[in-house]
């Protein structure tokens, strides 16, 4: 196998308009989600800046591409249908791994006219401890093998009551996370998690948070990882995460749409390498944001996140 990989991170590009819905299609949650949309999201969320990324996506060609959810606004039908196009623009399903976000999970819908359209990027790898796409149950964790990594996605999506934006990954996914974990590190692989929802305690408030962030972040101490990669806060962060095998780096993206905010909440992804060194790993990261002129380009130096104890913070700022 490879021994250096190149992949990106981005995450909550809210891409979709929810434009057109009917009355029926907004029945419930979806009515308060349609009005905060008309009124805030859709001047936040810019087509010219996810145009600028998918461009220099295209220029940097990392080996894959990792999107940790909130494609949708309302997780309407013609969402993942526009989503689906927009994915497939930016490459195969070989290429891209995927989770849904709370928003592509807004209220319950049929698998076949949800994520079953993006179910080529959902799909593990048959046959290395995984099963096929079958269902909502059936496909988390996803678990795919890339030169020397395995990326491993969690769900944390689950309809919610209006006005929270709660996910959970319940007990069936943390069982196969927990045997993923340990059959991935037998084979020597970069073990990278991703996940919608932040696992850190305190990182969002209690209203948007991971209802069992303490039962992954057990599975994690106990098996270990090697990176953990998240979104919903629209922020950059990195935090670090103890575990039995040493820190595991816990690392947060901005929206990939975002436009005209502060450098921590503004339009940007993260490109990492993972490179094996003697008996361990050496991971770097390197920061491309949307900046003026209209195009997405490096900001800062590379930064090595190299498990240290000395190196952590909690609820950091990257």
């Amino acid at each position: 196998m490879d021994a250096t990989l190149t992949f990106a991170h981005l995450s909550d590009p809210h891409l979709t308009s929810p434009a057109g819905a009917s009355l029926r299609d907004l029945v419930g949650k979806r009515m308060f989600g349609y009005l905060s949309w008309r009124v805030r999201r859709r001047g936040r969320h810019r087509t010219e800046v996810l145009e600028a990324l998918a461009h220099d996506l295209d220029q940097v060609r990392p080996d894959h591409i990792l999107i940790s959810g909130d494609l949708t606004h309302l997780g309407l039908r013609h969402e993942f249908e526009q989503a689906q196009q927009w994915l497939a623009g930016l490459g195969p399903p070989s290429r891209l791994t995927l989770v849904p976000g709370n928003h592509d999970l807004y209220a319950a819908a049929p698998w076949e006219h949800a994520l079953g359209l993006w179910a080529p990027y959902v799909a593990s790898d048959v046959g290395d401890g995984a099963r096929p796409v079958a269902g909502p149950e059936g496909c988390f964790p996803v678990v795919r093998l890339r030169g020397p990594a395995a990326f491993i996605g969690l769900s944390s999506a689950r309809p919610s009551p209006p006005f929270l934006a709660v996910g959970s990954v319940g007990p069936g996914q943390l069982r196969r996370l927990e045997r993923m974990l340990a059959e991935t590190r037998k084979r020597g692989l970069f073990r990278a998690l991703l996940i919608h929802h932040p696992v850190m305690d305190g990182a969002v408030r209690w209203r948007r948070r991971l209802t069992d962030a303490d039962a992954v972040r057990a599975v994690l101490a106990r098996e270990g990882a090697e990176l953990v990669l998240h979104g919903h806060t629209h922020r950059a962060s990195l935090d670090y995460l103890e575990s039995g095998a040493g820190p595991i780096p816990v690392v947060g993206v901005p929206s990939a749409s975002a436009g005209g905010f502060d450098d921590d909440r503004r339009a940007r992804y993260h490109l990492y390498t993972v490179a094996r060194r003697g008996g361990g790993w050496e991971l770097t990261l390197s920061v491309r944001g949307y900046a003026a002129g209209g195009r997405f380009a490096a900001q800062g130096e590379e930064r090595r996140l190299a498990p240290s104890r000395e190196s952590g913070n909690r609820h950091g700022v990257l």
